[in-house]
């Protein structure tokens, strides 16, 4: 694998747990104050102490000025991709361009059957995410009305509106071969979590994005590479455990060797504390480590810096 070049970007990763509503929005304020790039919500609607992803998100957006908020990733089975892009759209809208959306195929088929979402098999999932991809860019087209005939989604002569304030990111959420295959081809960003996504299997999936993005005649350092990283600082441990030496240790390669740009830290422990710390010590600890790699690579290569 190779340095993609882009450029570097931080962000947090908030449980959206009821009782801790107060703590979520003391971790916004340091991640917009601090200057961290962006905050990410997972999306469980069925888990009964979350609350609901989208509401909090507007909450952040409302009590930010500066950081940019995604779904890390959207729940589709529980919610139909035209009324996700006319969310997220407003949103944007809203927060003056601060919003990005995180796309996933769904998961914990039981729970989303209990709320009223329809199981789909591994093949289903797929198929049905390629269409949202479709839906929701139609949504946010400046076409007249717009139609769409899926499998799973439709759109019968819907006139699209509001569109975003600035071109809004489509980042999946994907691990088997077929998402990461459909992410190549039509997504602007990939989002996997350490938690399943261990580093060792990083350049194995990078490598499948990147096949799938070349065929279909697209530039792979086009893709965003974002990363869901769970730890804490100063805790013992593998990955993503340990002094802040350590943290820059594992995350410098992972720019340089294995293309990711972007990490959203999950604190494990002591989130607001966790926060301040990876914002103040870890994040400029790591620009400065990539960037003198990648100055010590351009000059060995003749200014490419993209030729490790």
């Amino acid at each position: 694998m190779a340095d993609y070049g882009r450029a570097l970007e931080f962000g947090i990763f908030p449980s959206p747990e009821a009782s801790a509503f107060d703590q979520i929005l003391a971790m916004a304020r340091i991640a917009d104050e601090t200057g961290l790039d962006l905050i990410g919500v997972q999306d469980h609607p069925y888990q009964r102490r979350f609350l609901d992803t989208w509401m909090l998100m507007a909450t952040i957006l409302a009590r930010t000025r500066r950081v940019r908020v995604f779904p890390d990733v959207t729940n589709l089975p529980l919610r139909p991709p035209a009324m996700i892009a006319k969310a997220a759209a407003s949103l944007d809208v809203m927060s003056g361009g601060r919003f990005e959306l995180g796309l996933g195929a769904g998961a914990f088929w039981e729970a989303v059957h209990a709320m009223g979402g329809q199981r789909r098999s591994p093949g289903e999932a797929v198929s049905a995410i390629e269409e949202a991809i479709a839906v929701i860019r139609l949504m946010w087209s400046d076409e007249r009305s717009v139609r769409y005939a899926g499998k799973h989604h439709r759109l019968a002569g819907v006139k699209p509106g509001p569109q975003p304030a600035h071109p809004i990111g489509i980042w999946l959420g994907a691990g088997g071969p077929r998402m990461l295959g459909l992410l190549g081809r039509e997504a602007d960003g990939w989002v996997p979590s350490s938690s399943w996504a261990t580093p060792d299997k990083l350049p194995g999936m990078n490598r499948r994005i990147d096949a799938a993005a070349e065929a279909a005649g697209r530039n792979p350092a086009d893709i965003r590479r974002l990363y869901n990283i769970f730890g804490a600082i100063d805790r013992s441990g593998e990955f993503f455990n340990g002094p802040v030496e350590q943290w820059v240790a594992e995350l410098t390669p992972l720019v340089v060797e294995q293309g990711m740009d972007t990490f959203v830290f999950g604190p494990a422990e002591d989130p607001v504390r966790q926060v301040r710390r990876f914002a103040e010590e870890v994040v400029p600890a790591v620009r400065g480590s990539v960037q003198q790699h990648r100055a010590a690579h351009s000059d060995q290569n003749n200014g490419d810096p993209l030729r490790l």
